[in-house]
């Protein structure tokens, strides 16, 4: 063979190599793109709270699994990745230290309980993590490292207060809580507000009790006494947990109807109702931002899907639609981020606006709160809600108006990129307020 001949097979011998080579390359890169996004679910699955989180659970791993079958997320399939803390708030931190060091997680999906999200937020903001946070909650608080989906006092206690007043003729107030930051805070801004609106110390009776609290009757008889002189009450509840059991039992056993003594529950929804025996808690009411009973298309389809993922007769709620919205937001924001990365995604998400359950659709807003209406729903025997009024999407406001404290702040990550800046001094506080 001529010595231009072995040159030329060589050189046809070596492009097929770097064509090989090329290719091997590529399948490669294209296995490492393929590799799962992980996703931290971070709510309880035992002790106290499991009732109301594994249902939460249970919806994002619906959603991951809609998700992939769309062909994921940038071309890359996504995977949950389950913990239990345990209805224990100091665990809630270490778990989340573990998903975002150890299992190295893009975002958090997690926490019921306000004293869970405090528990989690230092780890978050240190760590520069991405956490949803599903539930209502008593506001004062914007992270940058937190997308609050669930409703501020001024998308559920406030409207929910003026629909008691205007609509029921409320005219004293009975605020009683679950001993712990949610419902201290939020009795703080309504007992403000309500006076702002002209009630007097003594027409405001405000009383907490621990968690799992069974004993009643005085407080029920306090609540009575409160309309002695013949004025209408009414009792605005963030009681949580097994404890409405028993508040409304004695209700009933105190002969007192929903007629004499409406009750405005602020964390009692379908799932907490749900096998229970309705008879004593027929006609009182609950606001959230949705019900089961809500109709529109979204919904139905909604519905079918969940009762597919599970069984027939799991009921939605609330913060079910919130982690829907979270869990669509955050997919969004990456899609038009084109990457997981946190202070990216962070970019592109205010602004994102994701379909709601109830036909309308919601918004991320600069203070990382959504639009979300306002629904009173009265509560039916079978345990679903009769939806009484709805408001046009409401702006979550992180800070409120009826603390003074708080009515000069402002939050703007995009902008100033800060969650409570000053509007007197135009300058960013540093340190947040927790009640």
């Amino acid at each position: 063979m001529r010595r231009a001949e072995r040159v030329m097979k060589m050189t046809r011998f070596t492009k097929i190599l770097m064509m090989t080579s090329a290719m091997a390359m590529a399948g490669a890169a294209h296995a490492q793109d393929g590799e799962p996004i992980k996703i931290g679910v971070l709510h309880s699955l035992s002790g106290t709270m499991a009732i109301s989180e594994t249902t939460l659970k249970d919806t994002v791993l619906m959603m991951v699994e809609q998700q992939n079958a769309k062909g994921g997320v940038l071309g890359r399939p996504l995977e949950a990745v389950v913990v239990d803390p345990a209805s224990d708030w100091p665990l809630f931190a270490e778990k989340a230290r573990e998903l975002l060091t150890v299992s190295e997680v893009d975002a958090i999906f997690g926490c019921w309980t306000s004293v869970s999200r405090k528990s989690v937020l230092p780890v978050i903001e240190e760590l520069n993590g991405l956490l949803f946070y599903p539930v209502q909650y008593e506001g004062e608080e914007s992270s940058k490292n937190v997308i609050y989906t669930g409703a501020a006092p001024n998308q559920q206690a406030i409207p929910a207060v003026d629909y008691m007043a205007e609509e029921l003729g409320v005219e004293k107030w009975a605020l009683l809580g679950t001993d712990y930051v949610y419902p201290r805070t939020t009795n703080n801004i309504l007992e403000s507000y309500l006076k702002e609106n002209g009630l007097a110390e003594d027409e405001i009776f405000v009383n907490y009790t621990p968690f799992g609290h069974s004993d009643w009757s005085k407080i029920v008889a306090d609540v009575v006494a409160l309309g002695a002189d013949g004025k209408k009450v009414g009792v605005v509840s963030t009681i949580n947990g097994d404890a409405n059991v028993g508040f409304y039992k004695e209700l009933a056993a105190a002969g007192v109807s929903a007629d004499d003594i409406p009750v405005m529950a602020f964390s009692v929804g379908e799932e907490e109702l749900s096998g229970l025996d309705t008879a004593n808690l027929v006609g009182h009411l609950a606001a959230w931002n949705y019900f089961q009973t809500a109709e529109s298309d979204e919904n139905t389809a909604f519905i079918e899907k969940w009762q597919k993922f599970t069984d027939e007769s799991r009921v939605t709620n609330d913060p079910m639609e919130a982690t829907m919205i979270g869990f669509n937001a955050w997919v969004a924001a990456v899609e038009k981020a084109g990457t997981t990365d946190v202070d990216p995604v962070l970019d592109a998400i205010v602004g994102v606006e994701v379909p709601n359950l109830t036909g309308g659709t919601a918004q991320v807003l600069p203070n990382h709160h959504l639009t979300k209406p306002v629904l009173i729903g009265e509560i039916r025997e079978d345990g679903q809600f009769d939806i009484v009024s709805q408001t046009e999407p409401v702006p979550g406001d992180a800070w409120t108006d009826f603390l003074p404290e708080s009515a000069v702040l402002d939050a703007d990550w995009p902008g100033k990129d800060c969650g409570m800046y000053n509007t007197e001094t135009e300058s960013c506080v540093q340190v947040q307020s927790n009640y």
